[in-house]
């Protein structure tokens, strides 16, 4: 078992009605804010009303910036930086999915810089101060809640790439269940892979495989993903099976599901982020293609005790073989594409689809090259 240090300051309020409890811990950093959400979702689940409600009510001035997309864009960052800067926001509050949040990290940190935001993502500069951020999450999936990491995508260059830096934690997150009810049957499924896909991440990625303890703990978030989702699809008013979902999609990429891996990275997200810069697909769409794809890159590299491993403690499957064939089973039914055809991905686009990826894979210092990634992308046609 690896050495670690294991630090998460984000206040986390959890269960029903906490909006009003996050608008509180709000006003205590300042009384402007800068409400960001997405295409209007919020408005129609309630959770504007009551938001906006108590911030009035805690005595805090809201200036909107609506229209986030599902993968938030640069130019529309640029403009809540603006935006916040004119208002004179003293702080942000995100009202949405991992998306919304991302974007509001991004502004946050842009906010307090004097160069260009992009900076962060290129690896030109690190966030070393943020305008504070508070989050009510209503789409449990990315984690970006309770960790200090956001995506954006550059559209002029097609490039999706990432930042992160410990001021951009969030002050407090209200997670409340009850949000999520009204969430689209694809966004449920798409949000449960994604999550997966944070902690397949350092577990087949690990190069120190005896840390018996987080191991388990990513057996129990898995499972707790699958039984959560299939008991969502069967009934969408399941309010312990919400409540599951969106805690363990938090836990996910909050830092515990890795501490005492070492050499770990994000091949996967690094591959899949190719495919949403370049067709605009959604996150947990590219992530259920590429999964399974490496996943048989990793059984001819690695050998099968790992795949072995959490299949027979998540799935209770036999084999290496047996446990791709899972996921692949568990993704189709949450209702993502298992293949780039499924996405209307052509199999020619390959190379382009590499390399775009291998840009990012060199940032994050990961040693793959084009050829590997090509042949990983093969195993998806």
């Amino acid at each position: 078992m690896h050495n670690f240090t294991f630090a998460n300051p984000v206040k986390i309020l959890f269960g029903r009605d906490v909006i009003g409890k996050l608008a509180a811990e709000a006003a205590g950093s300042g009384k402007k804010a800068l409400l960001v959400y997405g295409g209007g979702s919020i408005k129609k689940n309630g959770v504007y009303a009551a938001l906006t409600a108590a911030l009035a009510a805690n005595g805090v001035e809201i200036t909107e910036h609506a229209g986030v997309k599902p993968n938030p864009v640069l130019s529309h960052a640029l403009e809540g930086i603006k935006k916040a800067r004119a208002a004179g926001c003293d702080m942000i509050i995100a009202a949405g999915g991992g998306s919304v949040i991302d974007e509001s990290k991004t502004i946050a940190a842009g906010v307090k810089y004097d160069g260009d935001v992009w900076d962060f993502f290129c690896g030109k500069a690190q966030p070393r101060a943020a305008l504070p951020l508070f989050t009510v999450l209503t789409i449990p999936a990315t984690g970006s809640e309770m960790n200090s990491g956001c995506v954006i995508t550059n559209e002029l260059t097609r490039q999706k790439y990432s930042a992160g830096g410990v001021v951009l934690f969030p002050k407090a997150s209200a997670l409340d269940p009850e949000t999520t009810l009204t969430l689209p049957r694809p966004q449920i499924g798409y949000g449960a892979v994604d999550s997966i896909a944070h902690i397949i991440e350092g577990y087949f990625t690990t190069t120190d495989r005896d840390a018996a303890v987080t191991d388990e703990l990513v057996h129990g978030l898995a499972r707790s993903i699958i039984s959560s989702t299939d008991r969502i699809l069967a009934d969408q008013a399941d309010y312990n099976a919400r409540a599951s979902m969106m805690w363990s999609a938090t836990l996910a990429l909050n830092g515990l599901p890795t501490c005492g891996y070492a050499g770990t990275h994000f091949i996967n997200h690094a591959i899949e982020h190719a495919l949403s810069a370049i067709y605009d697909i959604p996150h947990g769409a590219g992530l259920a293609i590429v999964m399974p794809a490496w996943f048989r890159h990793h059984l001819e590299k690695d050998g099968p005790a790992r795949l072995a491993q959490f299949g027979k403690a998540v799935f209770g499957t036999p084999t290496a073989e047996e446990t791709i064939k899972a996921f692949e089973t568990f993704f189709k039914k949450a209702g993502a594409p298992v293949r780039l055809a499924e996405a209307g991905i052509p199999a020619e686009d390959i190379p382009r689809i590499a390399e775009n990826a291998m840009s990012l894979i060199r940032l994050w210092g990961m040693k793959h090259e084009q050829p590997e990634i090509e042949k990983i992308l093969r195993n998806a046609v």
